[in-house]
């Protein structure tokens, strides 16, 4: 396009005008500058404080342990772990279920816990829970 022309032809412009496109964009670029630490802040709640204390069951339980060793207890006796999905089967019948207390030694394997986790939601047990020490702070 030539800014002046002599000639009294006046063909339509075949340019696009960027000037507004550059104008919003910028405006654009303000807000999002302005806007973007306001959305990382997060707000400061003051959240409640509570302490743990020991569950009393009212139901019957079952007290699971696992040892670091891998062995499993049922109530107390040693099991096979091989029997735990039929021992659930039929724990998962009686009326009131009862709730499974895990309790694993703090040094067991992690892949066993979720295996007796998942064998117990298998069989249909759904009151499922972790038994733990309460200890002071470190």
């Amino acid at each position: 396009m030539t800014i002046g022309s002599f000639g009294s032809r006046r063909q339509p412009m075949a340019e696009i005008n960027v000037v507004p496109l550059v104008d919003v964009m910028l405006v654009l670029l303000v807000i999002f500058i302005i806007t973007a630490p306001l959305l990382t802040h997060s707000v400061k709640i003051d959240l409640p404080k509570a302490s743990s204390s020991p569950n009393i069951a009212k139901t019957d339980h079952i007290e699971f342990a696992i040892r670091e060793d891998g062995s499993f207890f049922w109530n107390g006796k040693r099991i096979d772990p091989s029997s735990l999905p039929q021992r659930f089967m039929l724990e998962e019948k009686k009326q009131p279920q009862p709730e499974l207390h895990i309790r694993a030694d703090r040094l067991a394997h992690y892949e066993l816990v979720a295996q007796v986790m998942s064998d117990a939601a298998k069989a249909g047990m759904t009151r499922i829970g972790f038994v733990t020490d309460p200890a002071s702070h470190r």
